[in-house]
């Protein structure tokens, strides 16, 4: 299961604007995508649990996926967090 650590960067965080954002391109594949701050693991696809880990500025987040397009969905997320 590949895996990447993301620095949130955004001035405001993982705010509803960011996380949408999230959501919707996670969405975009077939394999599962998780993100996690601590102990805490939510789907990627569930803007609820994304808002849920309150990621401010400056916080490292995990995210880890499996399935066939595991790779391309990390590499896709992370650059999304890089813009």
């Amino acid at each position: 299961m590949p895996t990447k650590d993301i620095v949130i960067s955004n001035k405001l965080g993982l705010h509803a604007r960011a996380a949408a954002k999230l959501t919707q391109l996670a969405s975009k594949f077939s394999s599962e995508v998780f993100i996690s701050r601590g102990a805490q693991r939510v789907n990627a696809k569930s803007i609820m649990g994304v808002m849920m880990l309150a990621a401010g500025l400056g916080v490292t987040v995990k995210l880890d996926a499996s399935g066939s397009d595991a790779e391309q969905a990390l590499s896709e997320i992370e650059t999304l967090f890089d813009s």
